[in-house]
């Protein structure tokens, strides 16, 4: 066995989602029909700068209401594909709770390594609590979600040492995240038929793994999301991740999301009503778990 009880055709059949939802494609088509209303909105301000690399920029969907707390989104892909655009759908789930959302891009794989794609997010982060003032928003209420490799990305920023990154940032800039189908662990990701494109070798798939990183001060509390028919692999990385998070005497919680794959389980995030959503409210109001 390569890796648990897994021969290679089993692990890669594990993390292939488009194999395991053959009907993946009407997702995407439909978050990009959406995002793409949601981009012709007025207000909407698209691709601002965090940096000098062509993909070091971000989409910003201000509420209208003057001082809202800020909600970011990283897309997945396996940091190999999608991108920013197919994303700002998400804006129709938190504008109804008051929140200014902003949609990252970052490099993707192979041209960037993981390890520079969690730099990237971090830069990006970093970037909008800077310039709250110049586009509205709370900098002192930012939260963060992603789904797939964008929990993966979620987790990491929750586990920043913000003091550390850059002189004059607070312990506490991200108030909460939302992990949704996020990979914990990078190892199995490293075995797979994944790394054709990421090249992590043992050494970058644990320092870039959120579970091998829990030696954090105090992170903020997070919030786990898993689809119920979603493969086995991504519903064990959940659960050994939030217990580890938890047995550390961190705030955190799942989300029960049953009958949702893959993919579907995004579309909640897009919808006032859902757990998802209701969740980066509790987040952002301090009572997440």
């Amino acid at each position: 066995m390569l890796y648990r009880d897994y021969d290679q055709a089993g692990l890669d059949a594990q993390y292939n989602m488009r194999e395991r939802v053959p009907d993946f494609a009407q997702f995407v088509a439909r978050w990009g029909d959406e995002s793409a209303a949601v981009r012709h909105r007025p207000g909407a301000r698209l691709d601002l700068a965090y940096g000098a690399l062509p993909a070091e920029r971000l989409d910003l969907f201000p509420c209208g209401r003057p001082g809202a707390p800020l909600h970011v989104f990283i897309h997945g892909g396996y940091w190999q594909a999608m991108d920013k655009e197919h994303f700002a759908f998400v804006a129709n789930g938190l504008h109804p709770h008051g929140f200014d959302v902003a949609v990252l891009e970052y490099t993707l794989a192979p041209a960037m390594t993981v390890a520079g794609i969690v730099a990237q997010c971090r830069a990006a982060v970093t970037w909008l609590w800077a310039h709250a003032g110049e586009h509205g928003y709370d900098a002192d209420n930012i939260t963060v979600s992603g789904h797939s490799a964008g929990g993966h990305l979620t987790a990491m920023l929750l586990l920043t040492d913000w003091p550390g990154h850059a002189r004059g940032l607070p312990a506490d800039l991200v108030k909460g995240g939302l992990a949704i189908s996020g990979l914990y662990d990078l190892e199995p990701i490293r075995l797979s038929y994944l790394n054709q494109a990421l090249g992590l070798d043992a050494a970058a798939a644990r320092a870039a793994s959120p579970l091998h990183g829990l030696d954090s001060a105090a992170p903020p509390p997070l919030l786990v999301a898993v689809g119920g028919d979603e493969s086995e692999e991504f519903l064990r990385q959940q659960a050994v991740f939030i217990d580890a998070w938890q047995a550390q005497g961190f705030v955190g919680a799942a989300l029960a999301m049953p009958g949702s794959n893959h993919f579907s389980i995004v579309d909640a995030l897009g919808r006032a009503d859902t757990s998802l959503a209701t969740g980066v409210r509790r987040l952002a109001d301090g009572a997440a778990a």
